[in-house]
């Protein structure tokens, strides 16, 4: 069979209006015959995630191998996904914050990401072939949390003191997160390591694993000092927050003390008020006070998204110290220290 010239020009000029080259095509077929099953694939994407991606996505890979299992990675099509995000919001389970199962089919399409990111990566599938790339993800609505108000923070206080099985557990719990505006993460992660006596300090690890050290008041020191002697904490590696028992705490007394709340007080409930709720109350009160850029420190958000005026907002230990100690009434070693 001769070779028709002049159609090899026209395809020449064809592709090269499209940006490809004869080598692109080529890769392109080592890559279809080399393209793994999901089944094949996916322990390793597995292997290769953090553990914020397993508790996240775990659920939902597992789901994604019982229905595309046998199919290579460049079987599944974008709709497969998009009827997986659809049915995924379907079966959401209505909770106190619901969003009638949007985050559901957002995370879906997060899980469904993570997997075709890690198989470009590998040089399994060109970056254009991901079906998970070509769904778009659903617009973020805005979060109802916002700063409780003085009367309803002492409400909270209050009922927790009085009732459970174990105030002064819950009673520290609150404590901790209102004057720290620490996530429940970064509280769960505190061992006795962490927690620095003679400077009011404790050292977190949240979010991105990030990691900071945070001011407390003294008398928040003594008593967490005196939770972890009480509750048999001894080695650096014990974690601090306890049960009376001596077990290391769990999310699950955050979700017992938060039922117990909204039990006693309805508009806690009907809110859907949260440990995080508490973050935001800090904050806000923070900011108004002290400005963005100590409050920015206080939240330890070290992201450098928004304006570039950013990069020159920051503020030190010492501001942040000076900022608990106005708030709580009580001196704090590190704030004194840039009063003199």
């Amino acid at each position: 069979m001769t070779t028709d010239r002049s159609r090899v020009a026209a395809a020449h000029r064809m592709l090269t209006r499209l940006g490809v080259t004869p080598s692109d095509l080529h890769d392109h077929d080592i890559l279809v015959n080399s393209v793994p099953t999901l089944a094949e694939y996916l322990p390793r994407v597995i292997a290769a995630a953090g553990p914020g991606a397993h508790r996240t996505y775990g659920s939902y890979w597992a789901r994604m191998l019982t229905t595309w299992g046998p199919l290579h990675l460049d079987q599944i099509a974008a709709s497969d996904i998009e009827a997986m995000q659809q049915d995924a919001a379907t079966r959401a389970r209505p909770r106190r914050n619901t969003r009638h199962g949007r985050h559901a089919g957002e995370h879906v399409i997060a899980a469904a990401r993570a997997i075709y990111n890690r198989a470009i990566a590998d040089g399994l599938i060109l970056a254009a072939a991901s079906p998970a790339h070509r769904v778009a993800k659903p617009r973020r609505l805005p979060s109802p949390r916002r700063a409780l108000t003085p009367q309803e923070l002492d409400q909270i206080n209050t009922v927790a003191r009085r009732s459970g099985n174990d105030v002064i557990l819950d009673a520290l719990l609150l404590r901790l997160h209102t004057e720290t505006a620490c996530r429940r993460g970064g509280a769960l992660a505190l061992h006795l390591a962490d927690l620095d006596t003679e400077h009011c300090l404790i050292r977190l690890e949240e979010k991105g694993n990030t990691l900071r050290w945070q001011p407390v008041s003294p008398s928040l020191t003594q008593c967490l000092a005196d939770h972890t002697a009480a509750r048999g904490a001894t080695r650096p590696s014990d974690q601090l927050l306890r049960y009376r028992d001596g077990r290391a705490l769990t999310t699950r007394r955050y979700d017992h003390l938060w039922q117990r709340l909204g039990h006693e007080l309805p508009w806690v409930a009907a809110q859907g008020i949260s440990t995080h709720w508490l973050r935001h109350t800090t904050l806000t009160w923070v900011e108004r006070h002290f400005g963005y850029g100590i409050a920015r420190a206080y939240a330890g958000h070290t992201d450098s998204n928004g304006p570039a005026t950013t990069t020159y907002i920051k503020a030190d230990l010492q501001a942040v110290a000076a900022a608990l100690a106005a708030m709580t009434g009580e001196p704090h070693p590190l704030a004194q220290q840039t009063e003199q």
